[in-house]
């Protein structure tokens, strides 16, 4: 009874030890919204993307190998427990020895078979290794601040394709009902046409032309649709979800803030790099210790006793021990010249992402630039063309002018449209761009959640 009641016990521990190291296997889902807005969205992707996860799993793995190099600054305790039992006459004589039972009755070529617990405990601490651990340490820390570099990176990534996609929906809603409008407008024109030409006063070729119009109006608007629900997929994409109704709300939250200074000093790209800088520097540093001796310090205590002798003893062993490394087939040597070239290889990479950073926000100046006057030029265009297709509806209806006329000026419109729209989104994409080139998060206050 006593016997089933300890091995019921020591099961009860090992069952909290594996429920305390034990993950969830499920994980929180969060809630879905019912009417995205651009900060719900890209609170969202962040939080929901795959690549979210698999980038905080990386920080992780790298605070991980960071605990794993400090514990080169702990002694390493070891305690050991051995029984056995032998005649050979080396061992059992040390047995002898070791439990204090040695009298001079005994055979050395015959001491009998003797038996021995042994009971050690060993304490090892390394004073110093050339400062290879220090730089192992730095290496690790190093490799942390890059993991969390990959991490911010990965979330400003995702608030840019998702305001990039958000603004393209709202593109892609806005041409359904422009090509709708083109569809009803030459439709009724369509109308017009066939009460004309049944009273003689239009050509067949008119007519035809108004009907092939009204059947390029229906592709424009199949096509438009088309590229809608595409647009939404990609969209459920980005915020890491298989499936679901897109619906964007009316108000469009507080519209981005121009960056008033762009500095690519806070790319994540850059500050990835130069932690990965401090990684190379770190290795080489290690690379160079492999030159220095080595200094460890030991100590140990052990109990030895047996059944057969029925005697007991005890010893205890310090020490410190240096060792120096003269020669290793050159191993260190081509360490270090391979530590200094990954150096050097991964200076010259930053300064090559410098320039190219600095090319990119040149660009996206640029395309802000464009973006304004596109927008400024578009509306005074989308103005002309609806007051002039305006003037031709009417001068049609009266049978002033052809149908190829008022085509004409449809089709004008309907691109006018187009082009004004694509003008806007490319405007709130551009915002979007600006910030991402200076480093900075689509909403600062997703910061502080």
């Amino acid at each position: 009874m006593k016997s089933k009641t300890i091995i019921t016990f020591v099961c009860f521990l090992f069952s909290l030890i594996a429920t305390a190291g034990a993950q969830p296997l499920t994980e929180i889902k969060q809630q879905v919204p019912q009417v995205w807005t651009p900060m719900s969205a890209v609170a969202f992707a962040i939080s929901n993307n795959p690549d979210s996860f698999i980038a905080i799993k990386r920080i992780e793995e790298a605070q991980a190998t960071a605990a794993m190099a400090k514990a080169a600054d702990y002694p390493l305790v070891n305690l050991s427990a051995e029984y056995g039992q032998t005649n050979t006459p080396m061992y059992s004589f040390g047995n002898i020895l070791n439990q204090g039972a040695f009298d001079n009755t005994i055979d050395f070529n015959d001491p009998g078979r003797t038996d021995n617990l042994n009971l050690k405990a060993e304490i090892a601490y390394r004073l110093y290794n050339g400062g290879r651990d220090k730089a192992e340490i730095e290496a690790a820390e190093a490799g942390t601040e890059m993991s969390r570099s990959d991490l911010i990176a990965v979330h400003q990534r995702l608030g840019f394709e998702v305001i990039k996609t958000f603004q393209a929906i709202i593109q892609a809603e806005e041409m359904v009902k422009v090509r709708q409008a083109a569809l009803d407008a030459i439709t009724a024109s369509l109308n017009v046409g066939r009460a004309r030409y049944d009273a003689g006063d239009l050509l067949r070729e008119d007519l035809l032309n108004l009907e092939l119009q009204q059947s390029r109006a229906s592709e424009d608007l199949i096509q438009s649709q088309h590229n809608l629900e595409l647009t939404k997929r990609s969209f459920l994409n980005l915020l890491g979800l298989n499936s679901g109704e897109v619906i964007l709300s009316n108000k469009r939250d507080t519209p981005q803030q121009v960056p008033e200074t762009i500095d690519f000093r806070n790319r994540q790209e850059l500050l990835r790099l130069r932690s990965l800088e401090q990684v190379s520097l770190a290795r080489l540093k290690k690379a160079e210790g492999g030159m220095l001796p080595t200094v460890d310090a030991f100590a140990s205590y052990q109990i030895d006793g047996g059944l057969v002798l029925e005697e007991s003893g005890d010893s205890w062993m310090a020490g410190v021990k240096m060792n120096y490394n003269l020669f290793d087939g050159k191993r260190t040597s081509s360490a270090v010249t391979k530590a200094k070239s990954r150096l050097l290889e991964i200076q010259g990479l930053i300064k090559k992402t410098e320039l190219a950073l600095h090319l990119e926000i040149q660009q996206a100046e640029l395309d802000y630039q464009q973006a304004q006057k596109r927008l400024s030029v578009t509306e005074k265009m989308v103005s002309v063309a609806e007051e002039g297709t305006r003037l031709r509806r009417a001068r049609f209806m009266e049978g002033v002018i052809l149908a190829s006329d008022l085509i004409d000026f449809e089709m004008r419109l309907s691109d006018a449209q187009a082009r004004q729209l694509t003008a806007r989104a490319r405007y709130q994409v551009a915002i979007a761009n600006l910030r991402r080139v200076a480093g900075l998060p689509q909403y600062p206050d997703l910061d502080k959640q």
